[in-house]
């Protein structure tokens, strides 16, 4: 564990801040309330928010997947809209496209669902590739363009996407280069015997899914939370022990024998900005290396890509991350 780097202290313990972690931090419990049992997704949910990333959301039907998101927008107080991903879709059903207006004999802009706060890309990899590249640019530049004129999203934006991994037959799984646009990636495990009794006992007494206010979710944090909160954790530090670190282990996946395809330097620059929100979560103003540890596995496991042959023997990219963030070295 390495101690507080060197320099002034940011100014990370302005009320402002100290509010918006306490009630980011609430989130969690008021999610909670409508989904049990997915702590961590609400988490990297949040943490991708502060850090003004996007998450791929992975699990079988059931899970709650799409209950997650809703209830996260109604506990941030925040816009959500959903595109259901089919293979009919098409770039402009996203985001937006321009309508002849008979009365004023002109072309007017009619924004697609994209312009919100919170995007749920139900099912992505269920539309064809010209159709999920159409998210590429809103993603990455934060615009979108349309008939040569570029569009701002919304402040703040993020795109929450889902996709089955059971299910393969009339997919289009996501390309290594899209993927990387991905902040983090969130398996959505199946619940535990106790998990699972506390649902079936909810949805015994009044809860409705469809319903979020049956669940009692209150807004507890709003965008300015949110804005205060990503200004806090561009405050929070990092020792050059702690930078070499990260690139020890970003540099030791490409060198993995059973990787094909290892972390790229945006890779690393992810982990940077997932450690840096782990730890202003957590109530620091410096990353220390098992704030990275935390979020190496969500961070990089998705950029990765194994060899054949270490697919027929049944590794997965989880089992090889883990080999790797067990080889490097740990600064103290």
């Amino acid at each position: 564990m390495t101690g507080h780097p060197p320099g002034d202290n940011p100014p990370e313990s302005a009320p402002a801040a100290q509010q918006a972690r306490a009630a980011l931090n609430a989130v969690r419990g008021e999610v909670a309330r409508a989904v049990v049992g997915q702590d961590a997704a609400v988490t990297a949910l949040v943490v991708a928010l502060l850090a003004r990333g996007h998450v791929l959301l992975e699990g079988v039907p059931g899970v709650a997947k799409t209950l997650l998101v809703r209830s996260l927008s109604a506990a941030l107080s925040i816009e959500t809209k959903r595109v259901q991903f089919t293979p009919d879709l098409m770039p402009g059903d996203i985001t937006g496209s321009l309508v002849f207006d008979s009365r004023s004999s002109e072309f007017t802009f009619r924004p697609g669902p994209v312009f919100t706060n919170l995007l749920l890309a139900d099912e992505i990899n269920r539309t064809p590739p010209k159709t999920q590249s159409a998210l590429l640019e809103a993603m990455e530049e934060r615009q979108v363009s349309v008939d040569g004129e570029a569009r701002a999203m919304h402040s703040p934006f993020m795109v929450a996407a889902t996709q089955n991994p059971v299910e393969y037959e009339g997919t289009y799984p996501l390309p290594e280069a899209q993927l990387d646009r991905f902040l983090l990636k969130v398996t959505m495990p199946l619940p535990d015997r106790d998990v699972e009794l506390e649902m079936l006992r909810r949805h015994a007494g009044d809860f409705d899914p469809r319903d979020l206010a049956t669940a009692g979710i209150r807004p507890v944090a709003g965008p300015d939370d949110l804005a205060a909160g990503a200004a806090a954790v561009r405050t929070v530090q990092v020792g050059a022990d702690v930078a070499s670190y990260i690139v020890d282990l970003v540099r030791a996946t490409r060198a993995a024998p059973s990787l094909s395809l290892g972390a790229s330097p945006r890779a690393a620059t992810a982990l940077l900005a997932t450690s840096r929100a782990w730890a202003w979560l957590s109530g620091r103003d410096f990353v220390t290396p098992d704030d990275v540890k935390a979020m190496a596995h969500s961070t990089l496991a998705h950029r990765l890509q194994l060899r054949p042959e270490a697919e027929l023997e049944g590794v997965g990219t989880g089992t090889v991350l883990q080999s790797v963030v067990g080889s490097v070295p740990v600064p103290r």
